[in-house]
């Protein structure tokens, strides 16, 4: 207690009173995020919320001196525990440094804070023509710092790229409190090794990103969305690949099986056909004149490959609906039963029938329900299984359905993560799928940057 004691004291003197919290009821719901786990069974020493870089840095100092951790945490929506408290430290929230410092129309960049909302960054930009595509499913809530420490997707990957297509330069804190630039304000940048990349995706463990530049693109004129229904898994998958055969370039190509489909119609009514097997989500954009091209091109593949049904949206409300439809899967999913986990499996298009239909098999070997969506532009899938913590024997189904899951991309030449990052839940299956010295080098660059193990220790790996 007199450590901890000590800790907030010297919070106190480089922060704000206020922005110092030290009861354990703060502490405690601070030292959780997104992730459903049974317990939660370490709490943070002290939570604090830095208004500016050089807060930071007084923070990272006082850590490092104590050599005590420090987990920054943006909206804690993601679910992979990443911003789970395991060794106590400091959780260090961006909440108070969510300004967009700067968007600028000439050279189609954004200069941001790590806790500026995903949405309220791509409003401002389509404010003035311009427009940010990354686009994960809670970036209504989730933040830039969050969005590029997991290397997050979204449906919009398959046509525009990821996060870590649009940035161009970061504002690193070091784990000894010092600041690092990792690029330039420019496009393109050949110049030395490209330090941003190993930030993104690094999950907090080598450095604590407090400016972002990011790199915008001209906004489409129009855009549209169809939903179109098959009776068969396999046909929908088909259908995906004959679309991009016929040289069609969707904005998103996303899934939702029959259960994913169901369960969302019984909880957020929106019209759906339940009683088929598949439905694939399928946006266009781009010039207005262009957009009734891409429709019909994309309306007659589909009819080729079987699709039962077809819905496409005639309105900004229609187009709403769908969209709404596909981001409630996981809400929906979580009203049938006490928790609900997510993962998030990717592999070549190729192999993605086999991926889905094996899932599928494990979850009926375990007795277990499974609701599936995804981006199957670029194959991946996120299985949400609805289950009981409190029910132990469901428990241990579930592990063993997770652990078969991993073996199952892993033998389909996938990996373990497209969008949401490993944390601490996926750690100790990353060896399936990254081979052990390429693991020995990641190490070696963790123990470079962060040599006291301060920066979120013991998560990925």
């Amino acid at each position: 207690m007199l450590m901890n004691s000590n800790l907030i004291k010297d919070l106190k003197k480089v922060l704000p009173r206020e922005n110092v919290l030290s009861d354990y009821e703060e502490r405690y719901v601070y030292s959780q995020d997104a992730t459903n786990v049974p317990e939660i069974k370490n709490v943070a020493d002290a939570v604090v919320f830095a208004e500016s870089v050089e807060q930071v840095c007084e923070i990272v100092k006082i850590a490092n001196k104590r050599k005590i951790p420090v987990i920054c945490r943006g909206a804690g929506t993601n679910v992979v525990g990443a911003c789970l408290v395991e060794h106590g430290g400091i959780i260090l929230n961006f909440s108070k440094m969510n300004k967009i410092l700067e968007i600028n129309r000439e050279n189609m960049t954004a200069r941001v804070q790590p806790g500026v909302i995903v949405a309220d960054l791509q409003k401002q930009a389509e404010a003035v023509g311009l427009y940010y595509p990354p686009d994960p499913s809670n970036l209504a809530v989730s933040t830039i710092g969050g969005s590029i420490a997991q290397s997050s997707g979204g449906a919009r990957t398959f046509k525009y790229g990821s996060t870590k297509d649009y940035i161009i330069d970061l504002k690193v804190v070091t784990a000894n409190g010092e600041i690092l630039r990792t690029g330039a304000n420019t496009i393109k940048n050949a110049t030395g090794y490209n330090l941003s990349s190993l930030f993104i995706g690094s999950e907090g463990t080598l450095g604590i990103v407090v400016e972002a530049v990011v790199k915008l693109i001209p906004k489409p004129q129009a855009h549209r969305v169809m939903m179109a229904y098959f009776d068969k898994i396999e046909d929908s998958v088909c259908a995906v690949n004959a679309i991009i055969e016929q040289q069609v370039f969707p904005t998103t190509l996303d899934f939702m099986d029959k259960n994913a489909i169901q369960t969302v119609e019984k909880f957020y009514p929106c019209g759906l056909l339940t009683d088929k097997d598949a439905a694939l989500v399928i946006e266009v954009d781009g010039f207005e004149g262009a957009i009734n091209y891409q429709t019909e091109v994309i309306l007659s593949i589909l009819k080729s490959a079987n699709a039962a049904a077809i819905q496409s949206s005639k309105t900004e409300e229609d187009y709403n609906r769908i969209w709404a439809a596909r981001r409630s899967s996981m809400g929906a999913c979580a009203k049938l039963k006490p928790n609900v986990t997510t993962d998030d499996v990717i592999v070549p298009r190729e192999n993605l029938a086999k991926l889905v239909c094996g899932i599928r098999e494990i979850c009926q070997k375990y007795r277990l329900d499974v609701c599936m969506v995804g981006h199957v532009g670029d194959g991946s899938v996120h299985p949400q299984i609805p289950i009981d913590y409190r029910n132990e024997d469901e428990y241990k189904r579930f592990k063993l359905a997770k652990s078969e899951i991993y073996d199952l991309t892993a033998s389909l030449d996938g990996i373990l993560s497209g969008e949401h990052g490993i944390g601490s839940l996926k750690r100790e299956h990353i060896h399936k799928v990254v081979n052990p010295l390429a693991l020995d080098y990641m190490r070696t660059i963790k123990k470079t940057f962060d040599p006291n193990n301060i920066l979120n220790p013991y998560k990925i790996f």
